[in-house]
């Protein structure tokens, strides 16, 4: 690590804690040629990966689009601004564990599914209704059954 005032190489690390829930190592550390100390921060970096459309185009990951898309769902119903987030942190978590360099937009259409079926039920039929272009409302009945299915099934657990 250079030092910040001088530019020497050689650092050392004097002292090292977790931070921010456990994903950041603060580290203290002194630079051996002019003793200067100094605070760095270390988080893991994962990339995330490049989201292949429909149509076959390629385009790097946007959070803000996801998160667009769940507040469009959940518009003027009543869920917090943390679970939204939780929400946006699970999907972006998975896509990134996954280890995969490009994933198809449909997966992330259901990982957004998915999280919005745990968090609002009128939001998953809102979302599914445009994301599964449903055309009638026999499409939107037999979506509401599944759902239903899979609460009782929750339930049972």
């Amino acid at each position: 690590m250079y030092c910040p005032f001088c530019g020497a190489e050689d650092t050392k690390v004097i002292d090292s804690r977790l931070v921010a829930e456990g994903s950041q190592v603060r580290r203290r550390r002194e630079c051996l040629s002019c003793r200067e100390r100094f605070t760095t921060y270390e988080v893991a970096e994962l990339l995330m990966p490049r989201v292949i459309k429909r149509d076959g185009t390629r385009e790097p990951f946007d959070e803000h689009k996801l998160r667009s898309g769940l507040q469009r769902a959940l518009e003027k119903r009543p869920v917090s601004v943390e679970a939204v987030e939780a929400a946006i942190t699970a999907i972006k978590h998975r896509l990134q564990t996954a280890g995969e360099r490009e994933v198809p937009s449909r997966t992330i259409g259901e990982l957004v599914m998915e999280e919005l079926r745990h968090l609002d039920q009128v939001a998953y039929v809102r979302f599914a209704s445009v994301y599964r272009s449903f055309q009638d409302i026999s499409e939107f009945r037999a979506e509401l059954d599944r759902l239903e299915g899979a609460v009782q099934g929750d339930r049972e657990r």
